[in-house]
């Protein structure tokens, strides 16, 4: 992290005015960066034991679970609401809604859709296959990761 030194009165540059932070240097000094960082660290597996990887899994897993589900619900109700109170508008004489320009647009959205997910797809592929690697090397964290999910989402 840079941090600000005071400026000089006759500093031609901005620049002049930072600390560079090298963090190769700060890794080579610190070990614990270096383990947990480092090109060397490897999966978690040669880590921590498998009873830490799956309380890991699990603690992290039902965070991720609770806030999935707290997230949802008030989504859910958001989006619930906003149409109930737009029909009660609309029966009420608030509001007028031109339906067929609504499919028209709608239509219209899910074609621009399809011609992007076809762009994205080699973007999305790589993401599955990097994901899929590191569940197969972290699959004792992932195990327990899964189950605190579902355990988050049904408390």
């Amino acid at each position: 992290m840079a941090t600000r030194n005071p400026p000089p009165q006759d500093c031609e540059s901005d620049d002049d005015s930072y600390e560079v932070l090298d963090l190769t240097e700060y890794a080579r000094r610190h070990q614990w960066w270096n383990r947990v960082f480092g090109h060397s660290s490897g999966p978690m597996v040669e880590k921590y034991s498998v009873a830490t990887q799956i309380v890991m899994g699990g603690v992290t897993g039902w965070c991720a679970g609770f806030l999935f589900q707290k997230v949802g619900k008030l989504a859910a109700t958001a989006v619930g609401g906003g149409f109930l109170l737009l029909q009660i508008a609309s029966h009420s004489g608030y509001v007028q809604i031109d339906w067929k320009r609504v499919e028209k647009d709608v239509n219209k959205a899910k074609r621009q859709i399809k011609k992007r997910a076809n762009k994205a797809a080699p973007e999305i592929n790589n993401l599955i296959e990097e994901a899929t690697e590191f569940i197969k090397q972290n699959i004792v964290i992932s195990s327990g990761f899964v189950g605190g999910f579902l355990l988050g989402l049904a408390s």
